[in-house]
């Protein structure tokens, strides 16, 4: 039933679906570029018309009633931004002991922009996650400009953070959010860092 609702919200707005689902049981999952509070219902569409399990954070406020039973079906976990937890060893861990009772791969998705708005670099929570639960890196993207959606490549973090985030910089080249003004680099603190060091500049 969900994946038939899925196909057609897709079909109504006019969407497609490219590429093919991922054959990794379990994965951290990017979706980009991320501008628009419409990148989620999306997301989980092409989700679910791709037979693939999603789970997803959200601050907790939208997963109160009358919402909240809704968000969590559709692979929501609620997440106190409040509370000083470490991220990284919880969501490895939720990736990891997450149940599995069908077949489907189960993707963990992780929001390495961290916000809607521009931001100067991409968080790096999504590559540590993986290399912490074991799992490779899965890219996913929405392009407004063609209106189609769909999966990419599968990433094993090398610990080469530059070599992979090249990869990762090469497949969302030229994908255009619904709104690209909000579209920052594709870059983690980290390499800045990393460049600064060697004195090619500060960070931003």
């Amino acid at each position: 039933m969900l994946k038939a609702l899925a196909k057609f919200f897709l079909w109504i707005t006019g969407w497609k679906t490219e590429g093919a689902a991922p054959t990794e049981p379990r994965f951290v999952l990017i979706a980009a570029p991320h501008t628009s509070n419409w990148d989620l219902p999306y997301l989980i569409a092409f989700a679910l018309a791709m037979d693939v399990k999603v789970a997803w954070m959200g601050k907790r406020q939208i997963f109160k009633f009358p919402f909240g039973p809704v968000m969590r079906m559709m692979g929501g976990i609620s997440v106190i931004r409040e509370r000083r937890t470490n991220m990284v060893d919880a969501m490895a861990k939720a990736v990891v002991d997450a149940e599995r009772p069908d077949a489907r791969p189960l993707a963990l998705v992780v929001p390495a922009e961290g916000t809607r708005r521009w931001a100067p670099h991409w968080k790096s929570g999504f590559y540590h996650i993986a290399r912490k639960a074991g799992v490779p890196i899965v890219l996913s993207h929405l392009d407004y400009a063609t209106k189609q959606g769909g999966f990419g490549p599968t990433i094993h973090p090398s610990g080469d953070i530059e070599r992979d985030m090249d990869a990762i910089r090469d497949y969302y080249e030229g994908r255009v959010g619904k709104h690209p003004e909000n579209f920052g680099p594709i870059r983690l603190k980290e390499e800045y860092e990393a460049e600064e060091e060697d004195g090619g500049g500060a960070a931003p």
